[in-house]
């Protein structure tokens, strides 16, 4: 390869690692429309595994906005992450698959919930599968999909 391609390669990496990132940011915030924005118009989201729902990725958001009020307090740890970008026999493609674990902790709401207790009660875990595809606009995910292993709820 030459330093311009694996400079590419590494500005792929970084950008993507940040939709990743991203992706976090807006559940845990709740910022539905930053969530919506990190997909393509053909975006879809796959949380069955967690007893969610499959769909294109704006209904998706509207369950996860109604979903997440049950958890105030939540955090997304997104780690390991394994990208593997489209080798177009030794450029860089305009597809891009990642691989993640993730943890993460959160806080049921309920008559107890005052919000000055922000302890967990509620761990889920399990690995992500993104799929992102490079845009006019940067690299978009086309879809996410969530493959929870095990979960574990407390007092």
């Amino acid at each position: 390869m030459t330093q311009r391609v694996d400079l590419a390669t590494v500005m792929d990496r970084l950008a993507i690692d940040e939709v990743v990132t991203g992706y976090a940011v807006a559940v845990d915030d709740g910022d539905w429309a930053a969530y919506r924005a990190l997909f393509t118009s053909a975006g879809r989201a796959d949380y069955s595994s967690a007893g969610g729902i499959e769909g294109p990725a704006g209904e998706v958001a509207d369950w996860l906005a109604e979903t997440m009020k049950l958890f105030p307090v939540r955090q997304h740890l997104i780690v390991n992450r394994l990208i593997r970008l489209e080798d177009l026999g030794g450029s860089p493609g305009d597809r891009a698959e990642v691989r993640a674990d993730f943890l993460n902790p959160m806080r049921l709401a309920g008559d107890e919930f005052d919000g000055a207790v922000t302890a967990p009660n509620f761990v889920a875990a399990g690995r992500y599968s993104f799929v992102l595809a490079r845009t006019y606009d940067g690299w978009r995910l086309t879809r996410v999909t969530v493959h929870e292993k095990w979960r574990h709820m407390s007092a």
